[in-house]
């Protein structure tokens, strides 16, 4: 490939708009440009490294046992609504009507297509397992789209889907999957943790999260030096066994709170500590009210908060219920005289003559001590955890480190397998439901994540499997004549021997030409000037290192065939 015959928009300098080492280096080196908010081309250079990525990610996953398939962007939301995550999308979800009146989403993923797929095409036991992949565009309204490719609201994915008839087979595929994965990442070149993980509004029991570090992620990893790893929405500590000091006061005494609300409102206006306050939120669990106590420099963590209370169910509560359950509107609730089970963090036990709310319009409490002027129903972890808690198994520190998510792995059970309609009749002529599992990739983000750990301050440095050509020509003087002949032949014998090439055979300054092969690092450079190629020899740039070597022109061949 010639640079003169494809598009490659170079720019000096950092754009201003770009925050993220991977948003600057693919703009600067024409690999992506802005349509719109969240919504990016892939320019020539782009698009073959995203080939590339899709070819590693095509070979293992059917090497996995895996067939590919292709699937409809465009699901009518009845089928959504049917599984019950039409409106737990909520406002990420891009749904539209149809000049016939019809409602469609614009597939966010393809639980619910592919399940109606399978079970309107399975009978029996014999014919299970199906494991099934598709490599497509996906849609979400991203609030906030940031960072390049890393966060936006058009995105392309990986997503497979296993059909079993026992657990036995689902933990085969998934077992299978995560080694898929984790020979999907190393050949990309990345460096990655796996992380167990919350299911989040996918559903199952069981999930893990394939994890880049990235200071421009949005989800964070807990580790401690014992080699304890968790990703944040599931991570535990071990229990401080905190005892709060004897109350310096004989019972809680009101204040007024006109119009304060919230934590930072009350603290800068009365000059109280977060730590010292009790944040009480209302939640519904399996349809009953229920208070979550956690120190207000904290946040309720619902998954632990639900297994705590042993609930199938929990979402918080509506201003209309929590002023039932109460007797106050939002913003002023309290444990002291609540008659609903209240459920207090551990950080809670250690408060003495804390702040909370009165259960009363305007009105606040301070002076509040467990055990005597409240009683929680139970006790345990149930906040996020924060850097420095105690690890869970008593040892060390946790410590948390900004994390991309890159791959995510779930056993889905039969949630819609059972929602949708795909079951199938086993030996003993019982008729049941496939059980589920279902594997992501964000191939956008393997893009950004191999720039953002493969880098210097010229460029890029492509790992050799996904870079977009393996050698790039570059020529001193490309008005010489015997330069240009020689980089022709070049070219031509390269290509030959099954390589891919890029030739920069623009007239420009030989520092535009070289500041732009270490921007776009391709992992090997040949460098023709005159004087060399008098004496019969080319130079050799390994970007990686920067290296370089005269090699006879002669001997061109032979060293990339032993390289091949």
């Amino acid at each position: 490939m010639k640079w003169s015959q494809t598009l490659i928009p170079t720019l000096r300098n950092d754009p201003k708009d770009a925050e993220a080492v991977s948003h600057k280096l693919a703009l600067r080196a024409g690999l992506i440009r802005q349509l719109s908010s969240g919504v990016y081309s892939y320019l020539p250079l782009g698009f073959r490294i995203l080939h590339k990525i899709i070819r590693i990610v095509r070979e293992e996953m059917l090497q996995a046992g895996a067939e590919e398939l292709l699937m409809p962007a465009l699901h009518p939301a009845e089928l959504w609504k049917k599984s019950g995550r039409y409106e737990s999308l909520g406002e990420d979800k891009i749904a539209f009507k149809n000049r016939a009146g019809h409602e469609f989403v614009l597939g966010p993923t393809h639980e619910e297509v592919v399940t109606e797929l399978v079970g309107s095409s399975i009978k029996s036991f014999r014919d299970l397992p199906v494991t099934l992949f598709q490599i497509q565009t996906k849609f979400r309204d991203e609030a906030r789209p940031r960072f390049g490719v890393i966060r936006t609201k058009e995105f392309i994915m990986k997503d497979a889907y296993s059909f079993d008839r026992d657990e036995a087979g689902l933990d085969r595929n998934y077992q299978s999957m995560a080694e898929a994965y984790r020979r999907i990442f190393t050949r990309c070149g990345l460096r990655f943790q796996v992380v167990k993980a919350d299911p989040g509004l996918m559903g199952g029991k069981t999930s893990q999260e394939f994890m880049v570090e990235c200071p421009y992620g949005e989800d964070r990893v807990a580790t401690s030096d014992q080699g304890y790893l968790a990703s944040l929405d599931i991570a535990e500590r071990g229990d401080p066994q905190l005892k709060a000091s004897a109350p310096q006061s004989v019972k809680p005494e009101g204040f007024d709170t006109p119009n304060l609300r919230t934590i930072d409102e009350i603290s800068h206006r009365f000059k109280v500590a977060p730590h010292q306050m009790m944040k009480t939120i209302i939640y519904m669990a399996d349809g009953k009210p229920l208070a979550a106590l956690v120190t207000g420099d904290s946040e309720v963590n619902e998954g632990k908060l639900r297994r705590l209370v042993g609930a199938k169910e929990l979402r918080q509560a509506t201003s209309q219920e929590i002023q039932e359950a109460t007797g106050a509107p939002v913003g002023f609730a309290g444990p002291v005289g609540l008659r609903i089970p209240v459920y207090a963090d551990w950080d809670i036990l250690g408060v003495a003559d804390g702040v909370t709310g009165a259960n009363q319009k305007d009105k606040h409490l301070k002076n509040v001590n467990v055990a005597r002027d409240f009683q929680p129903a139970k006790a345990g972890d149930i906040r996020y955890v924060k850097e420095g808690d105690l690890a869970p198994d008593g040892h060390g520190r946790l410590k948390l480190t900004t994390t991309m998510e890159i791959g995510h792995i779930f056993k889905l059970g039969t949630r819609y397998t059972e929602s949708i309609g795909a079951c199938f009749i086993d030996e003993a002529g019982q008729k049941k439901p496939a059980i589920m599992g279902c594997y992501g990739i964000g191939v956008n983000r393997i893009l950004a994540s191999a720039i953002e750990q493969h880098h210097d301050d010229k460029g890029m440095i492509w790992p050799a499997a996904i870079a977009p050509f393996d050698v790039m020509i570059l020529t001193i003087n490309q008005t010489d004549t015997a330069t240009r002949e020689a980089a022709e032949k070049i070219h031509a014998e390269l290509v030959s021997l099954g390589l891919e090439v890029l030739y920069d055979d623009r007239d420009e300054r030989a520092g535009v030409k070289f500041n732009d092969a270490d921007l776009i690092g391709v992992p090997t450079q040949v460098i023709l000037g005159e004087r060399n190629l008098k004496e019969g020899l080319i130079e050799i740039k390994t970007r990686a290192t920067g290296a370089t070597e005269k090699v006879p022109l002669s001997d061109l061949r032979g060293r990339f065939e032993a390289v091949r």
